[in-house]
């Protein structure tokens, strides 16, 4: 038995990608999707048609409506090919926006359920800002699930846990990025940064009794997967999924439900939030560039449509 087949007996595995033959391949549970990995997708020959039906289908709509459907026919096709959930995500220029937030993000779930596919099998996902966590909590009691993303801070991990939402995504590669070029060291399986960081907020979730699922992101190498084995959800690239589907020899579980922290529980005010994270300059800096990285793509898919 192969690595990945060893990793799915404990962990639920998601396509991190765009590609519905990567999917196909290595099926997994779930799949995420984000502005980058869309655009990366319409530029392809073979994904290019669903924009196009997307500007056909709704000539003379703006451009932010033909991104909202086309944000929905991925996910359609997605949901064709696995089993369980695909989240979709809302524009990141509304991070800092909880009105926004709350508006887009109603408003992709209508449209997939105009669609024909009940909410259940749809996480939105949200910037981890303060503003975007309160918007997933409403929408939380809305049955309207979220998947809260670029998380880089404990705090922002607690501020998730407090508002219920449905499922966080720690980026462990882009942590270990941070911290490799802060001090030109290599990390390697469980003394990764980014590593660290998830097992400290998975053991304090499972140990503090809170429901929302940790899914680790962002991968640079399987050694970080293979550190994680046996977290909630972790969701790979295609080309990570392979060399787990290469790599043979035991994968041992590396975190388990009985797990435990020493981690006190706390509650989190926005004052006391905010002061925090900022006390973490690589979360401050990562979320910062995350959000302007995905508001980019954005716009690069905006003129794609526009011209």
């Amino acid at each position: 038995m192969n690595q990945l087949e060893q990793l799915k007996q404990f962990t639920t595995v998601v396509a991190d990608t765009g590609d519905f033959e990567s999917m196909r391949e290595y099926k997994p549970q779930d799949a995420t999707t984000n502005p980058s990995l869309i655009l990366k997708a319409v530029q392809k020959d073979e994904y290019r048609p669903l924009l196009d039906q997307a500007k056909a289908d709704h000539a003379g709509s703006s451009t932010d409506e033909i991104i909202d459907q086309t944000l929905i026919l991925f996910g359609r096709k997605i949901l064709d090919i696995v089993p369980g959930r695909v989240s979709t995500e809302v524009d990141a220029r509304l991070s800092f926006d909880t009105q926004g937030t709350l508006d887009k993000a109603r408003k992709l779930i209508a449209l997939y359920e105009a669609a024909g596919v009940p909410r259940e099998r749809v996480l939105i996902k949200i910037a981890s800002t303060w503003e975007g966590i309160r918007a997933a909590e409403q929408l939380e009691k809305e049955n309207i699930h979220c998947n809260l993303t670029l998380l880089f801070s404990f705090a922002q991990a607690v501020a998730c846990a407090e508002a219920k939402v449905q499922l966080i995504s720690p980026f462990v590669g882009r942590i270990y990025d941070w911290y490799k070029n802060e001090t030109g060291n290599e990390y390697v399986g469980a003394a990764d940064p980014g590593v660290l960081s998830v097992q400290k907020i998975y053991r304090y979730y499972k140990t503090h009794g809170y429901a929302t699922e940790v899914m680790g992101a962002s991968f640079r190498n399987i050694g970080e997967i293979q550190a994680l084995a046996g977290c909630d959800l972790l969701t790979i690239s295609p080309n990570l999924l392979e060399e787990l589907q290469q790599t043979a020899g035991t994968l041992p579980q590396a975190l388990s439900e009985s797990d435990s922290s020493n981690d006190a529980k706390i509650h989190l005010t926005e004052t006391a939030f905010r002061w925090e994270h900022n006390q973490d300059p690589m979360a401050v800096e990562k979320l910062g560039q995350g959000i302007r990285g995905f508001a980019a793509d954005t716009l690069k898919l905006e003129a794609l449509i526009e011209s």
